[in-house]
């Protein structure tokens, strides 16, 4: 579960801004909270604020830091820059180091975890857990200065594989250090990014075996259109031949690129020879008509039940095995009785009993009735003008009265983060 995510100096975010997840001492709700040791967290945060104010920078800042955690030994070639980008408009900024950091807690054990890099190499690393209550240091990096308070012969071996730009968590993991090995497995396992309804025959295919996640993806399309009886998948493989002829003419640089790819495709086949398989994904969907019902295909849908269709594996699987899911502009295509619908699985104790969590940014201020939400679980991004700064800040920090109409409140612009414009009167 995530305590508190902060990050600084990354895209139009040039200060520190932090994202908590621990509850404030609020009425609203309280079933909906998830116990943590002596914490009470928030199963989700929504961002809201005007458009280019920033709120999808909080889900990439998010996004960059646990793929580079989970990908650095492997992606951080000697040479390869780090994949940050700082805070470009003014004249110091760009040369100072980013900086991302996680409160979380797997396995009812504690960690804390940050670095913090400039596009050349890390500048600072450091874990910290406490499986017996008390927080302990793993390591600590300054540049290549490593320090350890455990196991210092075998991790200072380790150290020395880890070059400027590579994080000492991820090469750690790869030589089997068991403490990085378990605060890793949250990165892993307990992430989930959404995805977009093109990906949705990808995601069936990774699910093709678990019946359970075909049925919720069924269901997800039958609470987007009430029209949809059933939904049926069909998915056939078929083998292809890789020992393909190539033509007579074929420059003899682009026939070695191509032979090299077929053989590379053959050997990452199932079974031994030169074939592959193929698969082909056909999902049809049941309507009541005139007499009988008809079969559309999925293409014939619309973009909201195949969005919704789209999100049902991450938020299913977060759902089942505990975790954090972000999505971007959770209400694109969406009707907000469908926000709703994903939302309130998430603050429920009957749908939610992993404890898991979502974070997602929205334009849809109906969230802001507080009806389905409490205060502190409304954040707002916003941009300063005169610098281009953008800033993160919870409702919870305004003084406001639990009768308080938040929504009228901030579409009136009481507490920032709202587009200023100028409507024209309509006679």
């Amino acid at each position: 579960m995530l305590i508190e995510f902060s990050f600084a100096n990354y895209r139009s975010f040039r200060d520190e801004a932090t994202l908590s997840m621990e509850a404030a001492g609020l009425g609203a709700f309280k079933n909906s909270l998830i116990p943590c040791n002596s914490l009470k967290l928030l199963p989700g945060v929504g961002l809201f604020g005007k458009n280019g104010g920033g709120k999808s920078n909080v889900i990439r800042a998010f996004w960059l830091a646990a793929q580079f955690i989970r990908n650095a030994q492997r992606t951080q070639h000697d040479g390869a820059r780090v994949p940050v980008t700082p805070f470009l408009l003014d004249e110091r900024s760009a040369q100072r180091p980013s900086s991302f950091s996680f409160v979380y807690v797997y396995d009812q054990t504690k960690y804390w975890y940050g670095f913090s890099a400039t596009r050349e190499k890390l500048t600072e690393e450091y874990l910290y857990h406490a499986p017996k209550g008390q927080k302990a240091l793993v390591f600590r990096r300054v540049g290549q200065q490593f320090t350890f308070t455990e196991d210092k012969v075998r991790r200072a071996m380790i150290s020395e594989a880890v070059a400027e730009n590579q994080l000492f968590f991820s090469v750690a993991c790869t030589m089997n250090d068991a403490a990085c090995v378990r605060a890793m497995r949250w990165f892993r396992e307990h992430l989930f990014f959404s995805q977009d309804y093109s990906d949705l025959p990808s995601q069936i295919l990774e699910y093709a075996e678990d019946p359970n996640m075909l049925r919720a993806i069924s269901d997800y399309a039958k609470a987007a259109d009430l029209g949809i009886d059933d939904v049926r998948f069909e998915i056939d493989n078929q083998a292809v031949d890789t020992q393909i002829p190539l033509p007579e003419d074929l420059p003899e640089d682009q026939k070695a690129a191509l032979t090299q790819l077929l053989r590379s495709l053959s050997q990452a086949s199932q079974g031994p020879g030169a074939g592959m398989e193929m698969w082909k994904i056909t999902v049809k969907t049941s309507h009541p008509g005139e007499g009988r019902s008809y079969e559309l295909h999925l293409a014939d849908e619309s973009s909201g039940t195949k969005k919704l269709m789209s999100l049902a594996p991450a938020v299913e699987s977060v759902l089942q095995k505990g975790g954090v899911l972000l999505v971007d502009e959770i209400e694109r295509e969406l009707h907000p009785a469908l926000v709703n619908f994903i939302l309130s699985k998430f603050q429920s104790k009957r749908t939610n009993p992993q404890g898991a969590q979502i974070i997602f940014t929205t334009h849809n201020t109906e969230l802001l009735n507080l009806e389905l939400l409490r205060k502190d679980q409304i954040y707002l991004v916003d941009k300063r003008s005169d610098t281009g700064v953008s800033e993160l800040y919870s409702i919870s920090d305004f003084s406001t009265r639990t009768t308080d109409n938040i929504r009228k409140g901030y579409l009136i612009g009481k507490f920032g983060a709202v587009p200023r414009v100028e409507v024209e009167e309509v006679e």
